[in-house]
């Protein structure tokens, strides 16, 4: 078969489809118009998520089978079009997971010591020892808005440190513990008025657009620590903005935005927010694991052993 990989990858992905007797091309950083000129020679295309598979170069895609995404996040791929044309879409879930957790985890302790803040001060030859009091994690409670894989995981790690943990997912409609001891809430108000921190994991979805909104904030306690590394447009803003002007929200960690790169910076701008650009998943160790995993599910679907992972009805199934 001929695979496509349209965005930087490890090359063990490469190495592996090449292994098992497929062509492979590597074309990173296509324009849309160059991603539809070719993409009717591919049986298979690999994306991260930068390459944005629109319904235009999915009705493109004659020959097209699989589109993989080397990754969890699948809101860069037109679902609804690829499965109209029988396209099998397969993800990665759980390779980068650690990876957001980590960085999760980081954002916690960089908002509860102004660490940031501290660092540029102390750059800038300021000695301001008594500016930077900051608060320890130990005894804190955080809501998690997501009971998902990342959620899980940096949860765990949350225990580990002494801390509370509570989730709220919609999926969820009764309180209960699960078997590592995580409390899940069936109240979104419960949650948000109790917790400390408030980090952000739900899947991007047309019913989880602006989710955290300006009433979700002001149920929030005031003082709150506020994370999202999950998907840009879950929270409004605006709104986020508005917290922090007022002091609801007393510091933001944000790795992802409504629109990326973004080209409104007053939140990126906030000397109370801290912000990376979507380097959630950024790790050696989590690339390479998204990376040989897709192959991998590439490898089987095409030798005939089955399809894994995918987040499209099946043809035929």
């Amino acid at each position: 078969m001929k695979i496509l990989i349209s965005d930087k990858t490890s090359p063990l992905c490469a190495q592996i489809l090449k292994e098992a007797g497929h062509q492979v091309d590597e074309k990173p950083g296509l324009s849309p118009e160059e991603l539809k000129a070719i993409i009717g020679e591919y049986d298979g295309l690999i994306v991260r998520s930068a390459t944005k598979v629109t319904a235009e170069i999915i009705e493109a895609a004659r020959n097209l089978k699989v589109i993989g995404r080397a990754g969890s996040g699948v809101d860069n791929i037109d679902l609804k079009a690829a499965e109209a044309r029988g396209i099998v879409v397969m993800n990665t879930p759980g390779g980068n997971t650690n990876a957001v957790a980590e960085l999760t985890l980081g954002f916690m302790f960089a908002l509860s010591r102004n660490l940031f803040a501290a660092i540029s001060s102390l750059k800038a030859q300021k000695w301001e020892k008594k500016k930077f009091q900051g608060t320890e994690l130990e005894g804190k409670m955080v809501g998690f808005l997501g009971y998902g894989r990342v959620s899980r995981t940096c949860g765990q790690k949350c225990l580990a440190l002494g801390m509370q943990v509570q989730y709220f997912d919609p999926k969820i409609r009764k309180n209960l513990t699960d078997q590592d001891g995580l409390e899940l809430r069936a109240d979104l108000d419960e949650v948000l008025s109790t917790s400390d921190f408030v980090s952000v994991h739900l899947t991007k979805k047309p019913e989880t657009v602006n989710f955290v909104d300006a009433p979700q904030f002001e149920h929030m306690k005031d003082g709150v620590y506020f994370i999202n590394c999950s998907r840009g447009g879950i929270v409004n803003e605006a709104a986020l903005l508005q917290a922090l002007e007022s002091g609801k929200v007393a510091a933001a960690a944000l790795d992802v935005y409504a629109q990326e790169p973004p080209t409104d910076f007053r939140l990126v701008e906030h000397p109370r927010v801290i912000c990376t650009p979507h380097i959630g998943a950024s790790t050696r160790e989590a690339q390479e694991n998204v990376a040989v995993q897709i192959a991998r599910q590439f490898v089987d679907m095409f030798a005939g052993k089955g399809i894994r992972n995918a987040v499209t009805r099946v043809p035929g199934k």
